[in-house]
């Protein structure tokens, strides 16, 4: 039962763990990369439809993305959705291709886009914490009900909070690893 209680608890950190990339890979750094465009999406014939899956994103080099829609027709509606996006990026259009330059980061953005990774960051800490909480109070269901004894019961907490402190000494590595990129010029 016990052991049940620690392996849903590694997969939902491993979840927090993983919804804290997702959230990294949108804050831009200086190079360009196809997931900054990930969030985007446009109205293709009346759905909502991701930005990856109304065109093709590479890399042209290191500082410009293109955008090659399937069909020429969405070129202004992809434009646009570029454009409204808070990641402000103005695209240029030769023909049916959208080419986004990613313009260097100031050393104010450098900052803004250092605090956004924290307070990421922070939030994965917090869900960490929250799945170690409901943990140790099903555990302490378990001693209630008289299922476990007190010598369990507090081996078990120190095994979910060992998997605590490893989920967040990864969330730590994974900040400084994103400032490291973000400070790079």
């Amino acid at each position: 039962m016990i052991e049940e209680f620690k392996q849903d608890a590694e997969q939902r950190m491993t979840k927090a763990l993983e919804a804290l990339s997702v959230a990294f890979n949108k804050i831009r750094t200086g190079r360009a990369h196809p997931s900054l465009l990930d969030g985007l999406s446009i109205d293709y014939y009346g759905v909502d439809t991701p930005l990856s899956q109304a065109a093709s994103i590479s890399i042209e080099d290191s500082r410009t993305l293109s955008v090659t829609p399937w069909e020429k027709s969405l070129v202004p509606d992809i434009e646009k959705a570029i454009m409204k996006s808070e990641l402000g990026l103005n695209p240029s259009t030769a023909g049916s291709v959208i080419r986004i330059p990613l313009p260097p980061l100031t050393e104010e953005t450098r900052r803004s886009y250092g605090k956004q990774a924290r307070q990421e960051a922070e939030g994965s800490r917090i869900s960490i914490r929250n799945v170690r909480r409901d943990v140790l109070s099903d555990i302490k269901d378990l001693l209630k009900a008289k299922e476990i004894s007190e010598d369990e019961e507090r081996k078990a907490q120190d095994d979910v909070q060992k998997i605590t402190d490893r989920f967040i000494g990864k969330v730590e590595e994974a900040l400084v690893a994103k400032e490291k990129d973000l400070m790079e010029i």
